[in-house]
């Protein structure tokens, strides 16, 4: 599904991803770790293809294709899709237009995921403009259930959400990433970035990467990485990862 190879990236003429090398298969989740500041985001916002994001050597492919060198849509019309950390309220685009728009001339089923998420009473309201913490997360898994990518990124999925809303959005996105046994040879991935690993009570992680200077320096078992890094912090997989 996804091939990254010796990709570096610089954000404002600095280098802050190094050389890194990461290969999701198709059907797969991965989850990605790592300190504040190490280069999470910028790997994610690189992938689909944000402009100022300059990938200076590497290259990204998706399904087999070079996308290193297009724009953020045509990354989208090939399948690719991401949930923000913070993403930005948009005055006079009411919600329920996007999802008309992003549903391809399937409303219905646009509104019908609306009530999965409990999002039906805000359609009329401009985009993210006064929604709470959660209540932005639904929106944004909503959008992606209605788009239905076939890879999905998710920036801190379970950041600033309550318990009840965690629930309902992780039940989300184990949809988003599981694979649909109705149609033939199509299987969805993801790549997830979590800090305190709530989300993987509701899915399937098959593996796990710990990011830390631009650099992943630890690849596993999604549930073991997670475990160390609670008991004894980050500086423990970078010193193992030496070994």
């Amino acid at each position: 599904m996804l091939k990254i190879e010796n990709l570096h990236v610089e954000v404002g003429g600095k280098e802050v991803i190094h050389g890194i090398d990461l290969q999701i298969p198709e059907g797969e989740t991965h989850v990605l770790m790592g300190p504040n500041g190490s280069g999470k985001t910028t790997l994610l916002r690189s992938i689909m293809g944000f402009s100022n994001y300059t990938v200076t050597e590497g290259r990204i492919l998706f399904r087999g294709h070079d996308v290193t060198e297009l724009p953020l849509h045509e990354r989208a019309r090939y399948g690719m899709g991401m949930m923000f950390q913070r993403p930005p309220t948009i005055a006079g685009l009411k919600l329920g237009k996007l999802l008309d728009v992003m549903s391809g001339g399937t409303p219905a089923k646009a509104y019908e995921y609306a009530e999965t998420m409990n999002m039906s009473t805000f359609l009329e309201r401009d985009l993210n403009a006064n929604f709470s913490g959660g209540e932005i997360k639904r929106s944004e898994v909503l959008q992606l259930l209605v788009q239905q990518p076939d890879f999905v990124m998710l920036d801190e999925p379970e950041s600033g959400v309550d318990l009840e809303n965690i629930a309902l959005i992780g039940k989300a996105i184990a949809r988003l990433v599981d694979k649909d046994r109705h149609i033939v040879n199509r299987q969805k991935s993801g790549l997830i970035i979590t800090h305190t690993g709530f989300i993987m009570d509701y899915l399937e992680a098959d593996a796990g990467h710990m990011l830390c200077d631009g650099m992943i320096r630890c690849h596993g078992n999604p549930r073991e990485i997670l475990k160390v890094i609670q008991e004894r912090g980050y500086q423990e997989c970078i010193e193992c990862a030496k070994v």
